[in-house]
């Protein structure tokens, strides 16, 4: 596996909180970004939809948008930069699963995977 999965910690209601959190991912994605390796910013789909918190949107979401930042940068040196947000019902196997999956691939690049029941892809009208 080239790079790192950062699996995102819940965090309180306080910005400092927030900050040690989002501080955390910052230096481990700079090392990985560093030496050349991908970064999968692992998440829960609540979070992003801020269902457990203001402190806990907020690192979701700075998470995904640093991705899709890291992307643009990781694309012209090699790497790639991933969410993969899973539900309640979503066995860890299979979340760990995509993040190795993504690291290992290097096709896909500033995306979101939604992995778990709580997600249904698209529909064709």
């Amino acid at each position: 596996m080239r790079g790192i999965v950062h699996w995102a910690k819940d965090v309180d209601e306080d910005w400092a909180s927030v900050l040690a959190e989002l501080t955390r991912a910052f230096e481990m994605s700079r090392s990985s970004a560093q030496g050349e390796g991908s970064i999968v910013y692992v998440v829960r789909q609540d979070d992003l939809l801020g269902r457990r918190g203001a402190g806990n949107a907020m690192v979701a979401c700075g998470l995904l948008s640093a991705a899709r930042t890291a992307a643009l940068e990781g694309a012209r040196k090699g790497w790639t930069a991933n969410v993969v947000a899973f539900d309640d019902v979503a066995d860890r196997a299979m979340v760990e699963a995509w993040a190795r999956r993504l690291l290992d691939d290097g096709a896909v690049n500033g995306e979101l995977i939604r992995v778990g029941s709580g997600h249904i892809g698209k529909t064709l009208a």
